[in-house]
């Protein structure tokens, strides 16, 4: 009964190495294609006739990064889970503060 529990822990963690190591490809994707289009965008601004201040300054040059960005942001929500920002660790130190603040009074 033992060997079978660990062997399904090390296909769950397996599953999340895989997961983990998806997200983060994706990441260096999003990173390398929306650098190089924004680059294209700006560069196209610069031949239309923009000034430099006007391509870097352009709205639409990023929005792709925005859109994307938040592609981005759910799926680390699904591999990481909320924990990614909200951790125990966090809670536990908001405990302990608020808890300090509560007896100082």
């Amino acid at each position: 009964m033992q060997i079978q529990n660990q062997e399904y822990k090390y296909i769950l963690a397996k599953n999340r190495v895989v997961k983990i190591a998806k997200f983060y490809k994706h990441l260096s994707i999003y990173l390398l294609i929306n650098t190089v289009l924004t680059t294209i965008f700006i560069i196209g601004d610069l031949n239309e006739g923009a000034t430099l201040n006007d391509a870097f300054l352009n709205y639409g040059n990023y929005k792709i990064w925005f859109f994307w960005g938040i592609a981005i942001a759910f799926k680390a929500f699904n591999v990481f889970g909320f924990n990614l920002i909200l951790s125990k660790d966090w809670e536990e130190r908001k405990l302990k503060e608020y808890v300090n603040i509560a007896y100082k009074k």
